[in-house]
């Protein structure tokens, strides 16, 4: 089990959060994608100070999925520089983690 992953990604609304998902999940590379759909970010970006509302997908795959759903998340994603984190599970349920391994490609 220890090649399974939660990765977080913000995303401008949740319209964007969905179209990812379902990308996300048509081609195998993800097991689930929740979406939390109101935070506020605030970061530094070319020198200013943001302060944006967001929504923020979280994402359940493998490690060896990790790769390919970073490409097809940084081609379709609408920022210039997505926040991608990829966080390793490491205890949980043991039929929930089987079933993302199920879930994800190989």
């Amino acid at each position: 089990m220890e090649d399974r992953l939660v990765v977080l990604v913000t995303v401008p609304s949740q319209a964007v959060g969905k179209d990812l998902a379902r990308m996300l999940l048509r081609g195998k590379l993800v097991a689930c994608v929740n979406i939390i759909p109101s935070i506020v970010s605030l970061y530094t970006w070319e020198g200013e100070l943001c302060i944006d509302d967001e929504a923020l997908l979280v994402i359940k795959t493998t490690g060896a999925a990790l790769q390919e759903l970073v490409s097809a998340v940084s081609e379709d994603h609408p920022y210039d520089v997505p926040e991608i984190i990829a966080v390793p599970i490491t205890a949980g349920s043991t039929e929930y983690l089987n079933w993302i391994g199920e879930m994800v490609k190989s």
